[in-house]
């Protein structure tokens, strides 16, 4: 199952924050189908109200995210980290779990 480092479980806290629109809320990784070019289907993350039927649920340290089903397969043995930049900007990385 994915894992959250500490600081991806802090952005991830303080995104549903601004966006929270529920308590329910989280952030939703979902798949988005190959394009022409692409390596691969690509993952989208965004916030989100609730989970959707199917999605598998992850709540670490009051963090929580959604994983579609597709998600959740290819997310199965990875690690979700999270690095905020001086201007605020936030970018994620998915590494390998140890």
């Amino acid at each position: 199952m994915l894992t959250l480092t500490d600081t991806a479980a802090d952005v991830v806290k303080q995104l549903t924050e601004i966006d929270a629109s529920t308590e329910e809320g989280g952030l939703r990784i979902s798949t988005q189908p190959e394009g022409e070019g692409d390596e691969g289907p690509g993952l989208v993350l965004s916030p989100a109200a609730a989970p959707e039927d199917g999605d598998q649920v992850l709540d670490e340290s009051g963090a929580r995210v959604f994983l579609d089903e597709s998600a959740a397969v290819m997310l199965d043995d990875k690690i979700l980290d999270a690095q905020v930049d001086a201007d605020g900007s936030v970018q994620f990385a998915v590494g390998m779990q140890a």
